[in-house]
């Protein structure tokens, strides 16, 4: 197992991302499952990452773990099945400038950066262009030019990747930019890192995200009860505190949280931590991400049985999207 030695002048959270398993023979070692579990072939494809807490929340010994399930390299990946492709939201013909996604009136979409702090293996960008399209001091300019000439645009939506990735001093030049545009009035994060790395959610990241007049709204991506613990919460509970709305979008998985109970359980632990649910994605068809699809008719069916089961307000939005459409499809 390799460890690598980090400065200790790094803020826990990178020096905890450093730490990470970056092979699946080291995470399968470390939950006591034998190694060929994993798929090389797989990883060639797309690389694999795990922080050591988000694999702590796994159960030692069970190779169906849901946790593990989103993140280990299968076989399956490296098929070529029909109708799964390389953009299978449209982003491609949303771009409008280098880092800019308009798909949907009101509102765009940033890339902020290409990085994430785990690899989930359903990701629906897993071949996106980032090396072409995320925000550096030039796209910056350009990005802001295009909303500045669009007073249309309320919102802004940090993407990737992972915008919390990037360091505080980045984050800040950004948001205090977008802050100046006069139209804009929110500024949406979309995040993995407050559920698999919650040491990121510091006080001086969230100083960072409220020191403007934009409102801000998190949504985190969580799809099994397990991925939230006591740090988890902690961490919403430092965004709540400064008025931060925390919103949770899921995708269907199979084998993961393809059942009623998961899907209850979900719901009903990530509201005790503080964060509102928001959509439940079917999943994109992204090229090898086949063997974790739902069948609609399957998806339908669970979803009239969680609104039985659950409160209005704890019942997430079961939805689509779809490449050219101006909102997502509700199911």
């Amino acid at each position: 197992m390799s460890i690598i030695l980090q400065p200790p002048f790094l803020p826990v959270w990178q020096r905890e991302l450093a730490q990470g398993f970056r092979s699946p023979e080291e995470l399968l070692a470390f939950l006591g499952l034998p190694p060929v579990l994993g798929s090389q072939a797989a990883q060639k494809t797309f690389p694999f990452l795990v922080p050591r807490g988000f694999a702590a929340r796994m159960r030692p010994g069970d190779p169906n773990d849901p946790l593990l399930r989103q993140v280990l390299p299968r076989i399956e990946e490296t098929f070529s099945i029909p109708g799964f492709v390389n953009d299978p939201v449209g982003d491609t013909q949303a771009s409008r400038a280098p880092g800019v996604l308009h798909k949907y009136p009101g509102r765009v979409l940033l890339i902020a950066t290409g990085a994430c702090a785990i690899h989930c293996r359903y990701c629906f960008r897993r071949e996106f262009p980032y090396l072409e399209n995320q925000l550096n001091p030039t796209r910056q300019e350009q990005a802001l030019a295009y909303i500045r000439k669009d007073p249309s645009i309320k919102e802004v939506i940090l993407s990737g990747g992972d915008p919390l990735m990037l360091k505080d001093a980045r984050l800040e030049n950004l948001i205090l930019a977008l802050a100046e545009i006069p139209h804009l009035q929110r500024l949406r994060i979309h995040s993995r890192l407050p559920i698999v790395l919650p040491s990121r959610i510091t006080d001086g990241l969230v100083q960072t995200l409220t020191a403007t007049r934009l409102t801000c709204v998190m949504v985190v991506h969580a799809n099994h009860a397990n991925e939230i613990n006591s740090e988890v919460t902690e961490a919403i509970s430092k965004l709540r505190q400064r008025a931060i709305l925390v919103l949770n979008q899921s995708t269907l998985l199979k084998g993961i949280n393809d059942s009623i109970e998961a899907l209850v359980a979900l719901q009903e632990t990530a509201f005790a931590a503080g964060i509102l649910p928001y959509y439940l994605h079917l999943l994109d068809r992204a090229r090898g991400t086949a063997h974790f699809e739902v069948p609609e008719t399957e998806a339908r069916m669970l979803y009239e049985h969680l609104r039985r089961r659950l409160p209005g307000y704890l019942v997430p939005r079961l939805a689509r999207e779809q490449a050219k459409a101006q909102y997502k499809i509700w199911l």
